[in-house]
């Protein structure tokens, strides 16, 4: 499943910390009481900078699609959806951009879990790292803690600022908060999970039964419960799990778009509205809070954010499939990134940019 909105959740959080902030800076000073004292001229005051001022990029955050099963006991969550947003020096341009769930990367040992490091799909650094040894119980943020030690071994980013990881309910609730998204769907999908109603198909030996839903290309107006099943469709899709990540970006940058659009920032029922739907479906781990970061964002316009797709390959070995691995295209837009050298690697390589 996808939940990379996240992302989105981020800068909403924040809009409240913007409004405030705004709001707070512009209270009038409390009169002073009479006096017959002749009046004296008061020295200008500076109101403080807003939480977030002093932050100027880069930037390197992590988005993460949870899925946690809460139906299934003692389930571990894995991340299905793993999306990184670079942000540029000054904050106003960004690289959105994808890594396959099944990618084989080497774990380091994390002795929180009880770990001892290894070579394993991506998607379960997250589900070997909440674990909390001698309980059944999970920790998705000690999961995540280990998943960034693996993202920066793998793709040589030091730090990762902060991270927003959105589970299993998040993103229907968050779309429909946001009256749904229009999205320019590139090819025809057609839905393994939902009827065209919007309610579950059948699953009857290993097969799902009866009517689907189809999603068509062209520009089409999705609700909560369309968004999340277009987002978690891979197969039957040319490039599978590649073409889903490719619309999960898409995606992102629609609800974005939509959420500013909207004003969040200012419209301070509205963003409670969202906040509260999404409740606990979200779970935030940064150094500063959202509101710092939503603040210091505030000029970052969607169609400043670059999509990039990463190419990857399938991997076995005498057990059959491993995982995935990026090619040495994609590989080299991840050193192009840390040594600040992403635009020329992209007019080098354009086709990873999406269109």
């Amino acid at each position: 499943m996808w939940w990379v909105a996240g992302a989105i959740a981020v800068v909403l959080l924040g809009g409240g910390g913007i409004a405030l902030a705004v709001s707070r800076g512009s209270e009038k000073p409390q009169a002073a009481p009479p006096s017959s004292a002749p009046p004296t001229s008061a020295a200008p005051t500076t109101p403080p900078p807003s939480p977030g001022a002093d932050i100027t990029g880069p930037l390197d955050l992590v988005l993460l699609g949870v899925d946690t099963r809460v139906t299934i006991p003692d389930w571990e969550p894995h991340s299905d959806a793993i999306m990184l947003l670079h942000v540029d020096k000054g904050l106003k341009s960004a690289y959105l951009y994808s890594l396959p769930r099944d990618l084989r990367v080497k774990m380091p040992a994390f002795a929180k879990a009880g770990f001892g490091g290894g070579t394993y799909k991506l998607t379960e650094a997250m589900s070997r790292g909440s674990r909390v040894p001698g309980s059944k119980k999970t920790n998705v943020k000690q999961g995540y803690e280990l998943l960034t030690k693996t993202l920066t071994a793998y793709t040589g980013i030091k730090q990762f600022q902060a991270g927003a990881i959105l589970n299993f309910g998040g993103l229907d609730k968050l779309v429909d908060q946001l009256g749904g998204i229009d999205l320019t769907i590139d090819q025809k999908v057609s839905s393994h999970h939902r009827k065209p109603d919007g309610s579950l198909r059948p699953l009857v030996g290993g097969e799902y039964q009866g009517p689907a839903a189809v999603y068509l290309p062209g520009k089409r107006h999705l609700v909560g419960w369309q968004a999340i099943d277009y987002a978690r469709q891979r197969y039957g899709l040319p490039d599978g799990d590649y073409d889903r990540q490719r619309h999960q970006r898409q995606m992102v940058r629609e609800i974005l778009g939509k959420a500013m659009d909207q004003g969040l920032a200012s419209d301070s029922a509205k963003l409670e509205g969202v906040i509260t739907a999404l409740g606990e479906t979200l779970v935030y781990v940064g150094g500063r809070t959202p509101l710092e970061y939503a603040y210091a964002l505030r000029d970052l316009e969607p169609s400043k954010i670059t999509l990039v797709g990463l190419p990857g390959n399938g991997v076995g070995g005498g057990s059959g499939y491993l995982g995935e691995a990026l090619t040495a295209e994609g590989k080299g837009f991840l050193t192009a990134l840390t040594k600040g050298q992403a635009p020329a690697y992209l007019a080098k390589h354009p086709k990873l940019v999406n269109k």
